[in-house]
C-alpha cells in the first residue's frame, strides 16, 4: 500500500524553497558545489542546480557522490576532484534522510578537504536517525514508525514521494 506524502507540485515547490534557502545561505560566496548522493539524491541535486542558475548569480557546480549503501565504509567517490571543491561552499543533497548512515559517510568524505561552508539538504527528513546528522535544508519532516519506508520517485510522468 502506498500513501502519497508529496505530489509532483509539492516536490517542485519544496525544491524551489530549498534552492532559495541555499541562495540566501551562500549569498557571500561566488561558487557553490551541489553534491548529490547517487541516484535520487543526484536527481534532486540536478533540480536544485537548475533552479539556482535561474534565481542567482552563483556559479553552480554539480557533483555526483557515490556511496555504497550496503557497505558505506567503502571509499566514497565523487564525479569531481577534491581540488575542484576545496575552499568552496558545498551542499550535500539526498532525497530521504532515513537512519543518517549514507549522509554521515558522505559528510565524512568531504571533511578531508577544507571547505568554506558545508550544508546538507534533503527532500524528506524521517526523524529516525542512528547518527548525529541533520539536514540544514529540508522539504518536509516526517515522524514515521521504524517499519515504514519512504520512497521518492522521480519519473517523466511526474514526481512523488510515498510512505509504505
Amino acid at each position: 500500500m502506498q500513501n502519497i506524502i508529496l505530489n509532483h507540485q509539492e516536490i517542485e515547490h519544496k525544491t524551489k524553497r530549498i534552492a532559495y534557502q541555499i541562495c540566501e545561505s551562500f549569498d557571500s560566496s561566488s561558487v557553490v558545489i551541489i553534491a548529490g548522493i547517487s541516484k535520487n539524491g543526484y536527481v534532486l541535486a540536478e533540480k536544485i542546480e537548475q533552479l539556482l542558475k535561474e534565481i542567482s548569480d552563483l556559479e553552480v557546480v554539480l557533483c555526483e557522490v557515490i556511496v555504497d549503501k550496503q557497505n558505506p565504509t567503502l571509499p566514497v567517490k565523487t564525479s569531481i576532484t577534491e581540488k575542484e571543491y576545496e575552499n568552496k561552499g558545498l551542499v550535500l543533497v539526498d532525497d530521504v534522510l532515513n537512519s543518517g548512515t549514507t549522509l554521515i559517510y558522505a559528510v565524512r568524505h568531504f571533511l578531508n578537504v577544507p571547505l568554506n561552508k558545508f550544508k546538507t539538504a534533503v527532500l524528506v527528513d524521517r526523524n529516525h536517525k542512528k547518527y548525529p546528522v541533520k539536514a540544514d535544508f529540508k522539504g518536509i519532516s516526517l515522524s514515521t514508525t521504524l517499519q515504514e519506508h519512504v520512497q521518492v520517485v522521480f519519473d517523466a510522468s511526474g514526481n512523488y514521494a510515498y510512505l509504505s
